[in-house]
């Protein structure tokens, strides 16, 4: 008995990145979220006359909160944000286990083709011992090297997707190949004390009471979460700055 062959069919073609997609999708989270959400615990059901009120008139009690690390407060509000990242950010990114994710998945489709490269601003070389160590930039020739390798062995790995995929192999067995620059895209939703807490520990900045040194790439997508955090509750981000970007 002959068995038929499988179809070849239509893949993508490959596309090679540097930079992080963070889109807001929606949220619900503001300043005034905090006022009520504090003043319950004095107030009891009169916080209620403080739902959408005027949270300049409450900035010092954002402030005082946060520089005293009364957290819970600034639980009470959601953001959901789209990103679009390689692999490798999003393992460093569920290790914050603070949030909740929804990822695609190899397993139910097709797996497009799209890997990062490091941008040649991307400093390359590491010095120093684990815990006490900095980057520096790379020559043009270890640039050069480097992305001439990620370029060939995601090419392969590709490649040898797709000929599993027209051989019958299933999606999540084919996937096994590829590698952790690929893109992938997931759904991340998070209240403003775990945010803080995110960035705390994912951006570097001058300042803060306690220093971080991240891994770039996963930096690049905070950054730009932060900047929707600063419009969404300019108050608690400013008190946020003010207590060192230490997660109240």
């Amino acid at each position: 008995m002959t068995t038929a062959q499988p179809e070849k069919q239509e893949h993508f073609p490959i596309v090679f990145r540097e930079d992080m997609t963070v889109e807001l999708v929606k949220s619900s989270a503001s300043d005034s979220d905090v006022i009520w959400a504090a003043r319950v615990s004095t107030a009891g059901d009169k916080s209620l006359d403080d739902v959408d009120s005027d949270a300049t008139r409450a900035e010092g009690l954002i402030n005082y909160l946060a520089r005293e690390r009364h957290g819970s407060p600034f639980e009470h509000t959601s953001m959901t944000f789209f990103v679009s990242a390689p692999i490798f950010v999003f393992r460093e990114f569920m290790r914050h286990r603070i949030a909740s994710y929804n990822e695609e998945s190899g397993r139910y489709r097709e797996l497009r083709p799209t890997f990062y490269i490091p941008s040649k601003d991307r400093k390359l070389v590491q010095i120093g011992k684990a815990g006490a160590y900095t980057f520096i930039e790379g020559t043009p020739e270890q640039y050069e090297l480097t992305v001439n390798a990620i370029k060939e062995s995601s090419t392969v790995a590709y490649e040898n997707y797709t000929k599993m995929l027209d051989a019958g192999v299933a999606r999540e067995v084919a996937r096994a190949v590829l590698p952790v620059t690929l893109y992938s895209s997931m759904y991340v939703t998070m209240n403003a004390r775990a945010l803080m807490n995110f960035l705390s520990l994912r951006t570097s900045h001058e300042g803060s009471h306690f220093p971080s040194y991240p891994q770039r790439e996963i930096e690049m997508v905070a950054e730009q979460m932060e900047a929707h955090f600063a419009k969404l509750m300019p108050i608690t981000y400013g008190a946020f700055q003010k207590s060192g970007r230490i997660a109240p």
